[in-house]
């Protein structure tokens, strides 16, 4: 599991900055916490264009360059008004009960990678441009030169497609955690699994069917269910999909009513919950990290509120990385205080970071309100439609 990333000279984070999801002392919500002491997600809030998706970013920038082709001396992503040429990303996770420290750094002006993963403080990998050293399978360390380094690419993604760290279970393991882990993009729609798993709606329904959808909403009183057939019934009405009876589409019916209601006829808020749907599942069942932007794209509170504690209930040591605006999910029955961040732009110091557990709230206090007065920073400073007019 993921217990903390440092951004540094990274978008809009020119100060380093370091997101922490290890436990604090709060008792509440125990069901928040993994069984290993790491928090099983966390929620960014604040206002527009403050950083609150760079933090996203930067987790998933780790998978893009491990399971996807990137171009890593890009300068996108160093901090367009810092003074240095160099932007850094170090990641901890907690596997097999060891911790795992990797770190990379990328000097856009000399086109240089730095790379170090350590294992409980045991060097494992060291890079600097197109040198490496690796001490995974040799004890003595292997090195490599020009012709194995890539000068564009992660050479820890290099090593795990050559070995598949088959000499060394921890690192095989956190691989196997990376793989699992989903991305989404609420605004967009665009999901991105990173590894076998199929979360499009029409791929998973196809593989799984509809049970394990239905069964959700039946728990959790959802009045409807859905059939992925060729054709629907209800009622009067039916309805076919297409000349061709293997093609399939999605149908929503309402509890009572039971008239098929086509998928693209369904509201947003519906539509968005069936898109994500099978990444909650696939990840809550393989474990992983699930990253979501615009969290509260459609969504009634209460519904975000559902699937919030839906994930911390019920999954194992999966976790939910989110940034979403809707303050009702600053609850003391919600989330933990060592959960929520604000984020916020502060001009030339670029964005930071506030953990509301860092001021100490008690677990009796209105979380949402000590936000929303400005207590953990991270609001929004507009001039009022009513100053305006006076």
């Amino acid at each position: 599991m993921l217990t903390k990333i440092t951004l540094d000279n990274f978008k809009s984070f020119k100060i380093a900055e370091t997101i922490d999801l290890m436990r604090t002392n709060y008792t509440i919500l125990p069901q928040n916490v993994a069984d290993n002491g790491v928090l099983k997600g966390c929620i960014f809030v604040g206002a527009n264009a403050s950083g609150k998706s760079t933090i996203i970013l930067g987790v998933k920038l780790l998978l893009d360059l491990l399971f996807s082709e990137r171009n890593l001396n890009s300068g996108i992503f160093l901090c367009m008004f810092g003074d240095r040429p160099r932007y850094s990303l170090a990641y901890d996770f907690l596997i097999d009960k060891k911790n795992i420290r990797y770190y990379f750094e990328v000097d856009v002006n000399k086109s240089m990678i730095s790379e170090k993963l350590h294992i409980d403080d045991k060097l494992m990998m060291e890079r600097m441009g197109l040198s490496a050293k690796s001490y995974i399978a040799e004890k003595d360390g292997v090195n490599y030169g020009e012709s194995d380094v890539g000068k564009d690419t992660l050479f820890l993604r290099t090593l795990y497609f050559n070995t598949k760290f088959a000499s060394n279970t921890v690192l095989k393991h956190w691989m196997e955690y990376l793989k699992k882990s989903i991305y989404i993009n609420m605004f967009n729609n665009r999901i991105i699994s990173y590894g076998n798993a199929d979360v499009s709606v029409a791929r998973y329904l196809n593989k799984s069917g509809c049970k394990s959808i239905n069964d959700f909403f039946n728990e959790y009183n959802f009045e409807q269910n859905i059939e992925y057939e060729h054709e629907s019934v209800g009622r009067d009405v039916k309805l076919v999909f297409g000349d061709d009876e293997s093609e399939k589409y999605i149908f929503f019916k309402r509890k009572g009513i039971e008239v098929p209601i086509p998928f693209m006829e369904e509201s947003l808020g519906n539509q968005n919950l069936l898109r994500i749907l099978p990444s909650f599942l696939s990840v809550i069942e393989n474990d992983g990290m699930l990253l979501i932007d615009e969290f509260s794209s459609g969504f009634h509170n209460e519904l975000e509120n559902l699937l919030v504690r839906y994930f911390m209930e019920k999954s194992g040591h999966a976790q939910m990385l989110f940034v979403s605006h809707s303050t009702n999910l600053l609850s003391n029955s919600i989330l933990r205080p060592d959960q929520e961040y604000a984020v916020e732009f502060r001009g030339e110091n670029g964005s930071r970071v506030t953990r509301f557990s860092s001021e100490q709230p008690r677990s009796a206090q209105n979380i949402e309100k000590m936000y929303t007065s400005g207590i953990f920073g991270g609001l929004p400073e507009y001039k009022t439609a009513d100053h305006e007019a006076q």
